[in-house]
């Protein structure tokens, strides 16, 4: 009876210290106070447009480098972290548990399969011969694989430039985003870029406005990726315009130092449209 007793005394004093531990790994906050804004924070709707009001159209795809000092909030961290993960981490975030297509291209027809998704990134699981630490027999193994995020160092955006005449504005709505992995070929040693998938801009666009973004002056005001490109907080450089040539890059018209030039050609020809609407 006695050691009954003590065994049960025991007991309970090891389920109180266990719980008091619980509760303790509970409370610990890695701040001063509990991060509400970001996470509960909703996308700013896009006014309706109505085919009337829109006098004038322009589609642009551009590259956002992320090696560029403005636009590292893309690129880091290359490892997620507790309140902070790379875009592209968010988008394989997001197409693993949110339910977020992954298109082929931009036009947004064609979607990839989860699989399909991570053989971009050759990070399906494959199998290897080892040999048996006790037999010496050569059998089979899987060897998990991981998506490089690290890889992914720029991203090309779709969008659309239009003059709104109900309010007077030029304005530019995104419609796409591609990851563009940059990679080195094991097998020809050469340097390979590919666009991984194309993601509908409006359909991440909630994913993005819960995940905050790093600000280098104060990290109690951080913004969120929807802002990043809602207030156009980045740098990126034109590569295409829509055109009657199957909407051809300007690469393959043009090369070298005539490709930026052409790009700025294209960036200067948006601005005195809209300059050119008003009189002074």
């Amino acid at each position: 009876m006695k050691k009954f007793i003590v065994v049960f005394l025991v007991g309970v004093l090891f389920s109180t210290v266990l719980i008091k531990q619980q509760v303790h790994a509970q409370n610990v906050v890695d701040g001063v106070y509990l991060k509400e804004n970001i996470p509960g924070k909703r996308p700013i709707p896009f006014p309706h447009l109505r085919e009337a009001d829109i006098l004038w159209t322009k589609k642009i795809w551009q590259v956002i480098d992320c090696r560029e000092k403005i636009n590292h909030p893309f690129y880091y961290p290359t490892v997620d972290m507790d309140d902070r993960r790379s875009l592209i981490s968010l988008f394989i975030y997001g197409i693993n548990n949110e339910g977020l297509t992954a298109y082929k291209d931009d036009e947004f027809k064609d979607f990839y399969t989860r699989d399909e998704v991570y053989a971009k990134f050759d990070a399906l699981p494959d199998t290897s011969w080892v040999p048996d630490p006790n037999t010496g027999e050569m059998t089979q193994k899987i060897i998990e694989r991981e998506i490089k995020y690290d890889e992914v160092l720029q991203y090309e955006i779709k969008e659309q430039w239009y003059f709104d005449k109900q309010h007077s504005t030029l304005k530019v709505r995104i419609l796409g985003i591609c990851p563009i992995r940059k990679y080195m070929d094991i097998e020809t040693g050469q340097i390979r870029k590919v666009r991984a998938f194309w993601i509908y801009f409006d359909e991440a666009r909630p994913l993005m406005a819960n995940q905050e973004v790093f600000n280098r002056h104060n990290d109690a005001q951080r913004i969120s990726f929807d802002d990043l490109f809602f207030q156009r907080r980045f740098e990126s450089y034109i590569t295409r315009e829509s055109n009657v040539y199957d909407n051809r890059e300007i690469v393959q018209y043009l090369s070298g130092l005539n490709t930026l030039l052409e790009a700025e050609r294209i960036k200067q020809e948006i601005f005195e449209f809209e300059h050119d609407l008003w009189e002074y």
